[in-house]
This record gives structure tokens, sequence and C-alpha cells, in this order.
């Protein structure tokens, strides 16, 4: 597995950035190569997106959610890839999010050249266009504020 860590500070309150970020729905809008998420429950989400020019599918599950500190997932179907995303307040109006990818490069290698750099540059990018989507915003698209601790057993 390959590891990609990206931070990055946000002008906005470390509540309306974390309730944007659990509107994966949304996640087209500033995802570089994401066609489409789709909820299925609360836990599940289902993946479209174009990787190394080739259409990929997956569906990941969140293994743990906590209100305004993290999301973790991992994949249980499709591409190889888990990871986890931390909102760390800085003061009242800012906060720093913290993108932490574990993915399998086989076969991503092959089409793409260097993986990891490509794999790097996105979540850099994707992470800055993030940043724009929320700051430019006056508040959140949506939220959703449960909690999902590891053992938990839900629907899918």
């Amino acid at each position: 597995m390959a590891r990609v860590e990206k931070s990055i500070e946000i002008e906005r309150p470390v509540r309306m950035v974390y309730d944007q970020w659990t509107q994966f729905e949304e996640f087209p809008r500033f995802m570089e190569g994401v066609e489409e998420v789709h909820q299925i429950d609360d836990t599940t989400l289902h993946w479209i997106a174009k990787v190394g020019g080739k259409r990929e599918e997956w569906e990941a599950e969140i293994v743990q959610q906590v209100p305004d500190q993290s999301i973790a997932w991992r994949h249980t179907a499709g591409a190889v890839n888990s990871g986890v995303v931390l909102f760390t307040p800085l003061d009242g109006e800012r906060c720093r999010v913290t993108l932490a990818l574990d993915y399998d490069p086989q076969g991503f290698i092959e089409k793409v050249g260097d993986a990891l750099g490509v794999v790097s540059r996105r979540v850099e990018g994707d992470l800055e266009r993030f940043k724009r989507f929320v700051e430019e915003r006056g508040s959140e698209t949506g939220a959703w504020r449960g909690e999902v601790h590891p053992g938990d057993q839900h629907p899918h």
C-alpha cells in the first residue's frame, strides 16, 4: 500500500467545514476525476471516478466518524483504498483539514507512470478546491452529525 497525506488550513469554523465534508454527494464539485458519489446509507458510499483515464467504481464503508474531528473509511468492493480525514480547530474561525489516503498502486502505475506523484498532486488539488468551495460559501450545503464507531452494525 502507498500513502499520501496532505493538510490545508481553511478560513471557516471547524463545524462548518466538517458538516460540508459529510455531504459526500457534493464531492464531484471539487474532487478531480470523481464523477459521482452515491450515499447508499449512513456508512456506505458508491464511487465512480476516472483514474488514469480509466473509469473505476468502488464501494467504501465509513468505519469511524466523530463530528468535528474525524471520518475514516475503507473500501469494501472495487478499487483498494482506505483513509482518514481529520478536522482540527485552529481558532474560532479557522481549522486544518488533514487527509491521509492509503491505496494499492498495482495496475495504477502501469497506466499513469509515477502513481504516487499523480495521486499526491490530485489530493493536494482536491483539498485546494474544497477550501475554495467552503470559503466561497456563506454556509454548508448540508450536514450529518451522526457518529460511527468501529464494530457498529449498519444495514447494507
